[in-house]
Parts: structure tokens; C-alpha cells; sequence
């Protein structure tokens, strides 16, 4: 589904969040925080394609998670800590807004059993009197 109006910082954090669903992405993350990697030595640690692990590495630094540099015939790719953030602070930004929403309608309900807690009880609410 296309919504309209989506501005660029809402597809910026769709970019960021299809890289992270990707479980070989999420893994390829993780070994480059360590410390920056070849992608040559990425690729020997999975048992795919190198063609394969470039794509996937395109796609991190598409999103904005690693950043490449090429040194020599190397490419060495390193994590984008502050791509890392902006992921925690927009998952940060939805619990807030859900945490909103939650609030909003405990509060509703509060309100409506204390209106319910001072009618009496419908005919049809009361038991065993014969009414």
C-alpha cells in the first residue's frame, strides 16, 4: 500500500527498516560494529554468492547503516552508528505514539465505568430477582 505525502525522512526510515529485516543484513550489521570489514571477508562468512553479498551490502549503505570505503582492491565496510540511533529513535517515536494511544483509551474506559458505577443495574443485568 502507497500512502500519499510520505516525505523523504519516512523513506529514509522504510530504507532503514528493510535493510534490518533481513536476517543475513542484521547478521552483517552485527560483524561490522566489531570492526570495519572487507567485503571479501563478509562474504566468505556466508554461503552465498559474493555478487549476493554486495547486494546485501548496498542495501545496508542504501539505508544508510554501513558506510564503504575503498582502500587498495578493497572495499572495507563499517557500521554508521548514527544510522544505528535514528533506527532506535524511530522505533522510539512509535512506542510513544502507541503508549499515547493506550493511555487515551484507558482513560476513556475509566471515564465510562465511573458514569456505568453510578446508574443502577439494567433490568436484564439483574439476577435471580423476579423482576
Amino acid at each position: 500500500m502507497v500512502v500519499d505525502g510520505i516525505d523523504e525522512a519516512d523513506r529514509a526510515v522504510d530504507r532503514l527498516f528493510h535493510a534490518l529485516a533481513d536476517a543475513t543484513r542484521r547478521d552483517m550489521l552485527r560483524r561490522c560494529v566489531r570492526g570495519e570489514l572487507s567485503v571479501s571477508r563478509l562474504a566468505a562468512a556466508y554461503p552465498m554468492s559474493f555478487a549476493a553479498v554486495q547486494k546485501h551490502v548496498t542495501v545496508l549503505e542504501r539505508a544508510g547503516l554501513v558506510t564503504k570505503e575503498r582502500r587498495g582492491r578493497e572495499q572495507l565496510v563499517r557500521t554508521d552508528f548514527e544510522a544505528v540511533a535514528r533506527a532506535r529513535q524511530a522505533l522510539d517515536a512509535l512506542e510513544s505514539a502507541w503508549r499515547d494511544r493506550v493511555d487515551r483509551m484507558s482513560g476513556l474506559l475509566s471515564e465510562e465505568d465511573g458514569r456505568d458505577a453510578g446508574r443502577p443495574p439494567a433490568p436484564s443485568d439483574r439476577k435471580g430477582t423476579d423482576g
